[in-house]
């Protein structure tokens, strides 16, 4: 038996491990994905051409926060996620929805042209006056130095990118950035060269602090090198279940062609049937196989989360 095949049971017959939802308090609505640019290794495939994820609409996003409330979910956070959030037309609007029903919300962004519009910065600006710091925007800036990050992004990603950074610094909005370990440099070494460009750039976060300087590692799920996790693991690696993101956490997504949007697991897996678990979050609530690299590599061995 191949790896990561069997829901229940690893190659070598082992059971597999399983996180249930016990403590949810991020439900991430992906607004689409569709974005400005087609980065390399992008896990959810986004590009200026990709709409199998279709732009979220506001209307579904009210159904979920009536459903958080009846099913009395602990949620603290709406994070969006693309794609790129600020090509969908609806985002301040359901932003300052859920900031209404007093939740935080985080908006993941590259801070390129999309969120560097004239009607963008203003719909951000009033959020800011409104909401404070329950607004957060987080910038995907995948290397310290200008070459590296548009070896992934582009020519000329870097600077554009820099440019909306530094005008949520003018503007006080709180922003955190998001970096890639692609490249296998020691984490120590990659928080200095970010230390150095947000100081090179007056930009206001702190590159040791891990919930302002995030380093994702890489997600290559061809790696036949990735482990597959069983029961055994948790104790083997001092894990704890509740510690993994699906036992947090919730993604509403819409594909193109079905009238309803779905519940999947993660942000990692919008794509994987076996990790669809609904269209409603009560039905979200079941067990989740950590069958798939991205689970291993990620979230247990790798200690990521997306919150």
């Amino acid at each position: 038996m191949e790896k990561f095949t069997n829901k229940y049971l690893t190659a070598n017959k082992e059971r597999r491990a399983s996180v249930l939802l016990n403590n949810p308090k991020t439900l991430w609505i992906n607004t689409g994905t569709l974005c400005n640019i087609t980065c390399n290794n992008c896990y959810i495939f986004s590009s200026p051409k990709n709409d199998d994820l279709i732009y979220f609409q506001d209307k579904f996003l009210i159904k979920y926060l009536k459903e958080i409330k009846s099913l009395n979910w602990p949620i603290e956070e709406i994070g969006f996620t693309g794609g790129e959030p600020f090509l969908n037309k609806e985002v301040l609007i359901m932003s300052e929805r859920a900031l209404k029903e007093n939740y935080r919300v985080l908006i993941l962004t590259n801070a390129m042209q999309p969120m560097q519009r004239s009607g963008i910065k203003k719909g951000l600006i009033q959020l800011h006056k409104m909401y404070g710091d329950n607004l957060k925007l987080r910038v995907s800036i995948d290397h310290y130095k200008m070459e590296k990050h548009d070896e992934v992004r582009g020519r000329g990603s870097f600077s554009k990118t820099i440019e909306g950074m530094k005008w949520l610094m003018e503007q006080g909005i709180k922003t955190s950035v998001a970096g890639r370990n692609i490249w296998n440099i020691e984490e120590d070494v990659s928080r200095k060269g970010y230390e150095k460009l947000f100081s090179d750039y007056n930009i206001k976060i702190d590159a040791f602090d891990k919930s302002e300087t995030i380093l994702f590692p890489e997600m290559n799920e061809q790696n036949i090198e990735v482990p597959e996790i069983t029961t055994k693991c948790w104790s083997i690696l001092g894990k704890d279940p509740s510690s993994i993101m699906c036992s947090n956490s919730r993604m509403v997504i819409h594909r193109k062609d079905e009238k309803k949007p779905k519940v999947v697991a993660c942000t990692l897996l919008p794509y994987e049937k076996e990790f669809e678990l609904g269209d409603n979050l009560k039905a979200s609530e079941n067990r989740v196989y950590l069958n798939h690299p991205h689970c291993a590599k990620f979230c247990v061995l790798g200690g990521a989360s997306c919150s």
